[in-house]
């Protein structure tokens, strides 16, 4: 995996207060911060700052990331895959309680999304996530220590694009605010091997 220059990288939506440097970058999160769209809750937010960088074809993509000092509920931070407001995937692990946070993920297809997690033990405040393409299917990932991979799922995205937006992003969608840092960004050729059909 390569290790990526984030000066390649763009914002979205870009907060107020932020690090950037050679390999690392700290996002303060701003309250009322959220991506989120319509379904069962009915609103639409797509106002979170991300951290992004454009990529063409089959790929992976890895980042490390870190809540520091996040303790109220749905704070969170994590990888995002972004091609427009209605059509992107997030992981995170999203605070919820002293006792667990919820490891889980969010896709967003043609202006609605869903919602997948399992709960873990809130002292957890580093993971890692590895987000691989082929074609417009794609394999998401974690990791505590950025070594023993599982699946969080697989899933298709129905808007076909080229180039997609991949990258990090940190949200607080209550009236609170905390540091995420990311680390160890990563982007080279898809890991997630090829499957033989041997009917």
């Amino acid at each position: 995996m390569i290790n990526d220059e984030l000066y390649k990288y763009r914002w979205l939506n870009q907060p107020k207060h932020f690090v950037v440097e050679k390999h690392r970058l700290i996002i303060e999160t701003e309250p009322g911060t959220d991506l989120w769209q319509r379904t069962y809750y009915g609103f639409q937010n797509s106002n979170a700052p991300a951290f992004l960088q454009e990529v063409e074809g089959d790929f992976s993509f890895v980042v490390k990331t870190e809540f520091e000092e996040s303790s109220f509920l749905y704070d969170q931070c994590g990888l995002l895959l972004f091609i427009d407001d209605n059509n992107w995937v997030k992981a995170a692990v999203e605070f919820d309680n002293e006792r667990f946070s919820r490891l889980g993920s969010v896709v967003t297809n043609l202006g609605f999304s869903d919602w997948a997690t399992t709960d873990i033990p809130s002292e957890i405040s580093e993971m890692w996530y590895r987000i691989s393409r082929r074609g417009q299917d794609f394999y998401l990932e974690n990791a505590v220590d950025g070594k023993s991979w599982q699946q969080m799922r697989m899933f298709h995205l129905h808007k076909t694009v080229e180039k997609v937006s991949v990258g990090v992003y940190a949200c607080s969608p209550l009236q609170s605010n905390f540091n995420a840092v990311f680390s160890e960004f990563g982007t080279g050729p898809c890991t997630w091997a090829e499957y033989k059909n041997h009917q």
